[in-house]
């Protein structure tokens, strides 16, 4: 199982990075932007960094 253990660890990245996009950049229907989406996509994108930084790239 550790053969895909960096196709499951880039998968996370991309799948995290999507949800930070679309949280960060969302906007109603008057083009304000709603709390709960940019904290949940500041959340994603923590998570994001995370799994680049630490398991995909190595560098910690």
């Amino acid at each position: 199982m550790e053969e895909y253990e960096t196709l499951k660890n880039i998968v996370l990245v991309g799948v995290t990075g999507a949800i930070a996009y679309h949280g960060i950049t969302y906007r109603d229907e008057n083009g304000d932007t709603e709390i709960g989406h940019l904290l949940f996509g500041c959340i994603a994108l923590l998570f994001c960094t995370r799994f680049l930084f630490f398991d995909v790239l190595e560098l910690f």
